[in-house]
């Protein structure tokens, strides 16, 4: 089974025949059998050249590339083999269709926010905050707009990262959500882990024929593959948080696993290098699927609920987001 690879050493990939090669600035080589290579993440600084991308094309690899901090910086995607002009068309008019594109935003909030809650009943301390989670999960029901629907999701989002401070060692405090950049510790953990997510959904997007510029809750941009984005919303609480509770309480990350200083904190190749080996843990960890009768992986999840979202546009099945049954 291909796998992803996670460079974190500072040198030169290239390939010589059917393999890849990393060479470390030491002159350390290590080869990698291109056949077993599913994503390459690239968090140190690697030089390549163009036969070596003509070559991740030709083989339908995908590489993402992270910067200095840990966080997503882009991607190398081959050439679109899965098009379909069929399915880009059908997508534009659910973007274009107000009630349509409502349709599909909300779904993606409610299972994010079945998620948030199913984390939160792990934990008897958090009654009050499902409560209130409860309450504007309703509140997103009735909601018309997807200004109104982002406005509920900001504010459930509020919650739930309050609700840290009782799941969370006291190390790991959380005052609120900073993002550009995080400011402590836990807000790093949890940018690093979002971050994650959408190169894991984007490369999942890529293998089917979604177009990733297309989105419903979040606005389409230029330069951004906005659909990852909607589709991590189910995601990130299933398996990144589960991740960040389970690292943090178990004292498999330490303080010293950041850099801080007065404006800023991110995680060092050391912590990056726990969570990673976490997440790569989670996404091959299977589970009995209940419709399709056989196990299936995290990742392929992932990939499911892209398939899911295309027989929706294509009007075989009407979307539902997935809610873990287990």
């Amino acid at each position: 089974m291909s796998r992803s690879y996670y460079i974190f050493s500072n040198g030169r990939m290239k390939r010589q025949e059917n393999t890849l090669y990393i060479e470390n600035e030491k002159g350390k080589k290590k080869a990698i059998p291109v056949e077993d290579v599913n994503t390459i993440h690239l968090f140190g600084e690697v030089d390549l050249n163009t036969k070596l991308l003509n070559f991740l094309s030709q083989q339908n690899k995908t590489v993402h590339i992270y910067n200095y901090y840990g966080f997503y910086a882009g991607s190398f995607m081959p050439r679109e083999r899965n098009v379909s002009g069929e399915l880009t068309v059908r997508q534009v008019e659910y973007y274009l269709n107000a009630e349509r594109r409502f349709f599909v935003a909300l779904s993606f909030v409610e299972g994010a926010m079945f998620h948030i809650l199913r984390n939160l009943r792990e934990y008897s301390n958090t009654g009050d905050f499902q409560k209130q989670i409860e309450t504007e999960q309703a509140n997103a029901a009735k909601t018309k707009t997807i200004s109104e629907l982002m406005g509920c999701e900001g504010r459930v989002r509020d919650i739930y990262y309050q609700a840290f401070n009782a799941i969370l060692k006291d190390d790991f405090a959380m005052e609120k959500r900073e993002k550009r950049p995080p400011t402590n510790p836990i807000n790093a953990l949890i940018s690093f882990g979002n971050s994650m997510m959408y190169s894991v959904v984007l490369s999942e997007i890529y293998h089917t024929q979604l177009n990733p510029t297309i989105s419903y809750l979040h606005e389409p941009r230029e330069r951004r593959y906005s659909l990852s984005l909607d589709i991590a919303e189910i995601f990130k609480p299933l398996i990144i948080d589960p991740i960040i509770f389970r690292l943090v309480n178990n004292n498999m990350v330490k303080l010293e696993d950041f850099e801080e200083d007065v404006n800023y904190c991110y995680m060092n190749e050391d912590g990056r290098k726990k969570f990673l080996k976490e997440l790569d843990q989670k996404l091959t960890t299977t589970i009995k699927h209940r419709k399709l009768k056989r196990n299936v992986s995290y990742r392929t999840l992932i990939r499911l609920e892209c398939y899911k979202l295309i027989k929706h546009f294509l009007g075989d099945e009407v979307y539902a987001p997935f809610k873990a049954w287990w």
